[in-house]
């Protein structure tokens, strides 16, 4: 940028390549003040009225997670393009921003545009992010059915994607068994790896197997072993607070997640309570019942459920399970006495997920496996 600012003192303009350049660095190492800055020095060119700059400085400041920035200059663009309505819904869906996601597409439609592959690549994330399966499907079979848009296996990804990120495995699996056309290696992988998350390792090995014999190179072995990794995106490491009550070791030596009770200070806030959400619909399908009477008295009762669900020790395991490798043990440290309903649902979260989970309160380790606790529920009597 120093560069920059001198060759701009001296009346020399550089070229649309270069600028072009210049602003996917900028988006890639997600350099927030410098994408302010090229913008400002773009402004001041012939350039910044071409489309085609406009559509980079968009994306620019998406890559950088620019959201509000991103949205000022998305309603200031003239004369959009179909890459400018891509660019912006691809890009709020990869920030996480589903609903507004989806409300530039219907936007979109409603102007009369006609959308292609890749828009419809960011509405299927968009679904995924907010676990809304069903209007992913509807948007999925309008490709064709409506708009004449043969599915990519691009899109076939997506759509494993969000249902098996949702939790809905099963279906995903039958999903990719009636496709109309032969499964890419990236369709059975990606189901591989969110089984091995989810815990549903008998599906996950067979997705391992098919994986080999497309592409052995495709598995590590850890992979072969079942100990796969979710991506390094989501091995974030929390900074250090004080008086935390709920703690994991993470991924990397002496760094730990730290988790209260009804924290949203995580990183990956909102996909944990995503997470803990779709678990909790299948803990109850287990037996889960939630021990009211530890919530607060002065609320209803599914109020109660809900605080419950976002004790510490629960957001501490969802996080494990996300940043972990499958069949890997989980361990936890409380700063005080293990709650029942946590005890409860601990037990049963080791069941659905085929973990084995540790758990040590302020004066006793419980070894969650398989349904049961060590302590054999002797604790509680």
């Amino acid at each position: 940028m120093r560069v920059l600012n001198l060759l701009y003192q001296q009346g020399i303009e550089i070229g649309l390549p270069r600028y072009c350049r210049l602003m996917q660095v900028i988006g890639e190492v997600v350099a927030k003040e410098e994408a302010k800055l090229i913008h400002n020095h773009l402004m001041k060119t012939e350039l910044h009225s071409e489309i085609t700059v406009q559509n980079k400085v968009l994306e620019m400041y998406l890559k950088c997670g620019l959201i509000s920035d991103a949205h000022d200059f998305f309603g200031k663009i003239p004369a959009r393009n179909l890459t400018s309505w891509d660019t912006m819904i691809v890009g709020l869906a990869e920030n996480e921003y589903g609903e507004d996601a989806i409300d530039v597409f219907s936007e979109f439609k409603e102007s009369g545009g006609s959308p292609d592959g890749k828009m419809f690549l960011g509405v299927l994330y968009a679904c995924s992010t907010l676990c809304d399966i069903n209007e992913g499907m509807l948007h999925f079979e309008s490709m064709s059915k409506v708009f004449g848009i043969t599915p990519s296996m691009d899109h076939y990804v997506g759509v494993v994607s969000m249902l098996g990120s949702a939790g809905y495995l099963d279906e995903a699996f039958e999903f990719i068994e009636s496709m109309p056309v032969e499964p890419s290696i990236d369709v059975w992988e990606t189901l591989m790896n969110l089984c091995r998350i989810h815990g549903k390792l008998e599906t996950g090995d067979l997705c391992a197997h098919v994986v080999a014999g497309l592409d052995p190179s495709r598995l590590s072995a850890k992979a072969k072993a079942g100990l796969v990794p979710v991506n390094p995106s989501d091995h974030v490491i929390a900074e250090k607070r004080k008086k935390y009550s709920g703690q994991k070791p993470f991924g990397l030596q002496n760094k730990v997640d730290q988790f209260r009770t009804g924290d949203t200070s995580h990183p990956h806030n909102d996909k944990i309570y995503r997470h803990l959400e779709t678990l909790s619909a299948h803990m109850k399908e287990s037996g889960y019942i939630p021990v009211l009477r530890l919530a607060m008295h002065d609320v209803e009762d599914e109020c109660k459920a809900t605080a419950l669900l976002a004790h510490s020790e629960k957001l501490a395991c969802i996080s494990s399970l996300l940043s972990s490798p499958a069949r890997s043990q989980m361990r936890i440290v409380k700063n005080i006495k293990v709650c029942v309903d946590c005890h409860n649902a601990l037990k049963i979260i080791s069941k659905i997920v085929g973990r084995r989970i540790l758990v040590r309160g302020n004066k006793a380790w419980h070894h969650f496996e398989d349904g049961a606790c060590s302590c054999k529920d002797a604790i509680w009597i």
